[in-house]
């Protein structure tokens, strides 16, 4: 694949809020961009737990890219997994299926983002499915709704011993979307599916939200952590911090829990369905570039960056978003959403011949986090919302960064159906949301074993 030869050319690595707004902010400039990435859409990532629980459709979150910059006459999409970058060469090496392409640039931005992190046990996404795709999302909506189908079923035929695993929900990580994802199962179990069986009681669930640390929603302010904990557990979560998972296996999960006095304790919790919302791991691509600069990455995978972005001695390479690592940044939309246009402004300088190299500075625009119906925290500087005025603040700033017009309506009314009245309309699950991520593994396997 070559790079158009009469433009400079930008090529921008992935889709997300990083890669969206490099391209949108690029829109009135004289150049040619390309953007390659391993999905054909958009992902709304905050609101993936709303998808995993059947209040909103994967399509009003994850809007096709190319729909989206279909009226952007400058962006070309490709879509391939990056799976090489030669910075002395100025090129891309992407693959899709079995094709490979290589493509030039003058101008590189790199957003490949962040996948799950199971800190150094691979193993435990088998049964613990992550929340950072939209097939994650949907396997866990095939499962908690399964799992309660299963549940109707041991029950009618009288296998009360089965119950227990069935309907314990575990969520793994305190941080905002466990804390989402707790809530949300809650709901489910005591408003949505409260008259939809016969022979169980889905209020019956049990819904567990473990973390390693000694505080919910660590980056909040420590008010705001009591209120979200004291929230939660008056809805019915157990909260139980200081948890730290040693064993996950198809039928439940293994707990060394620490004490305040110091001493620890193992326990096993049968649990047939668990989230993993604990841990993010940069992009691979990270280390492959820090490997050709001579720098190491941190312990989440990231690339230490110049203050501008850039990387050392490759002002034309900008990394944004979770793949850099900045001031101790957070991995948040905003930030990657700020450096994207900081990345396009410092590119618009260069090709004008004007100075590049400012600073990035990112501006806080405060942390939200929902907890259930009518119930958020936010945090914005030092000013700090409980109840329902933060779930309106929380549902104004989502409409208003959820792309296109077609998705907040269809985003709204579903928000109507599921907190207004008690109905989710994305409840339909099949056996190859839950079973397709481990059949396209065993094949991975197979292949690399040939």
């Amino acid at each position: 694949m070559e790079a158009p030869t009469d433009r400079p050319h930008v090529v921008i690595i992935g889709s997300g809020f990083g890669g969206l707004f490099a391209a949108r902010a690029l829109a009135g400039d004289d150049v040619a961009i390309t953007m390659i990435a391993a999905t054909s859409h958009h992902l709304f990532q905050p609101l993936l737990y709303q998808v995993a629980t059947g209040i909103l459709s994967q399509g009003e979150i994850a809007p096709s890219t190319r729909e989206v910059l279909a009226g952007q006459r400058n962006v070309s999409v490709v879509l391939g997994e990056v799976t090489g970058i030669d910075l002395d060469a100025r090129t891309v090496t992407a693959e899709v299926l079995d094709d490979t392409f290589t493509t030039a640039y003058d101008q590189l931005i790199v957003a490949a983002g962040a996948a799950q992190s199971w800190f150094g046990h691979d193993e435990f996404a088998e049964f613990a499915p992550g929340m950072k795709t939209i097939d994650d999302a949907l396997e866990l909506r095939g499962r908690i709704f399964g799992a309660y189908e299963l549940a109707e079923v041991a029950a009618r035929e009288g296998r009360t011993e089965d119950l227990a695993g069935l309907m314990t929900f575990v969520v793994v990580g305190a941080g905002p979307t466990g804390v989402e994802m707790a809530g949300q199962l809650v709901e489910l179990s005591k408003r949505t599916l409260k008259h939809d069986f016969r022979f169980i009681h889905p209020g019956d669930a049990r819904i567990i939200l473990l973390d390693a640390g000694r505080a919910v929603l660590g980056s909040f302010h420590p008010s705001l952590q009591a209120k979200t904990k004291a929230a939660l557990e008056e809805l019915g979560v157990q909260v139980r911090l200081g948890a730290m998972v040693t064993g996950v296996d198809e039928t439940g999960i293994t707990v060394t829990e620490k004490h305040p006095d110091g001493s620890t304790s193992e326990e096993r919790i049968t649990a047939v369905t668990k989230v993993w919302a604990a841990g993010v791991a940069a992009s691979p691509l990270a280390k492959q570039l820090a490997g050709q600069v001579g720098l190491d990455v941190d312990r989440s995978g990231r690339i230490p960056v110049q203050p501008d972005l850039s990387l050392p001695g490759h002002p034309e390479v900008h990394v944004i978003g979770d793949m850099a690592s900045l001031d101790k940044l957070p991995g948040v939309a905003q930030v990657a959403i700020q450096g994207a246009r900081h990345a396009a402004a410092e590119i618009r300088a260069g090709l004008a011949g004007e100075p590049t190299g400012a600073r990035f500075t990112y501006h806080d625009k405060g942390s939200m986090a929902t907890i259930s119906r009518f119930a958020a925290i936010a945090e914005i500087g030092r000013i700090r919302l409980t109840g329902f005025i933060a779930w309106l603040a929380w549902l104004a700033v989502h409409l208003v960064y959820i792309i296109g017009f077609k998705s907040r309506l269809t985003t709204l009314i579903s928000w109507l159906v599921s907190f207004v009245g008690r109905g989710r309309a994305e409840r339909t699950i099949t056996s190859q949301q839950v079973f397709g991520r481990r059949a396209i593994q065993r094949l991975g396997r197979l292949d690399s074993e040939r």
